[in-house]
Formats: C-alpha cells, structure tokens, sequence
C-alpha cells in the first residue's frame, strides 16, 4: 500500500517572470527615444557666413566637420584671439588634419570610403591663410570632396 504524505509548507512561490521580457523592452524603447546623440562642443566662435544658392546635404552620404574661428570667449586668455582650427572636440593644427581623415576613414565601410565629405565650418571672420592649409592639408590626403556649411541669407550682407 502507497502512503500518503503531507505536502510540506514550501515558504514562498517562485517569482513570475512572465511579464520581464515586456519590462525589458519598454526600458530599451524609452532609452532608445530619450537619447540625444552627442553633437561637437565648440570651443571656437562659429558665425558662418551667408549664402543664397545653397543646396541641403544627402544625410546617406558620410561626413566629417572641420571647424574654424576664433576661441570663444573662455578659452581666448588660454589660446588667444587668432584663428583655430576645431578636429572633433580639441584644437588642432593643420598637420593633424592627416591623423583626422585617417581616422574618419578607419570608422567608415569600405563601399563608403570614396563618398566621404569634409565640411568646413568656417566662421565669417577667419583668416583665409589658415582655411588654404587646410585645404593644402586635404589636397594631400586626397580628400577632395569640400563642402563649405553657410547659412541662408544674402550673400552680400557678408
């Protein structure tokens, strides 16, 4: 004959883990809506200049920032009051400008390396000596493809 046995208080039931995945994935949505993705911190005064024929980038297309101007107002007793060039979120001389267009071309797919565009940010007041290296610079990496950034207005107000 079989006994029978009492069925022990077990303590707690386990913890229902049906509705985690629900709860995951709500986390992910609202981390995936809610985060700004990081934009450049200038470090210079950026006034760009205006323009009336200007045509809108194709945001498919890769492209890298060079900026250009004078420091702003909290770093001219550090750096001074003449025209500087802006890689990513430093100050940088026209010979890094190799280093950066190595790098840029290091993050990109291999299909995209020849469609990559360097836009120059430059403010209205800049020294043209300094944007010439620049370009002298990108001439010698063979990054040839130049966008000049403006904003729209009248070209003559300039």
């Amino acid at each position: 004959m079989s006994k029978f046995k009492k069925k022990k208080e077990g303590g707690l039931p386990p913890i229902s883990t049906a509705s985690l995945p629900d709860i995951v994935f709500m986390l992910l949505f609202f981390f995936m809506v809610a985060t700004v993705i990081k934009e450049d911190n200038l470090l210079i005064e950026n006034k760009l200049p205006s323009a009336d024929q200007i045509e809108k980038l194709d945001k498919k297309r890769p492209i890298s920032y060079i900026y250009a101007g004078k420091p702003s107002s909290r770093f001219q007793d550090i750096y001074g009051t003449e025209t500087r060039i802006q890689l990513n979120d430093k100050f940088a001389r026209p010979s890094d400008i190799k280093a950066f267009i190595a790098s840029e071309r290091a993050n990109l797919r291999e299909d995209q390396l020849n469609k990559l565009i360097i836009a120059l940010k430059v403010d209205v007041d800049a020294n043209m000596g300094l944007i010439g290296d620049i370009k002298q610079e990108l001439r010698k990496e063979n990054a040839l493809k130049i966008n000049y950034t403006t904003r729209k207005g009248d070209a003559v107000s300039n």
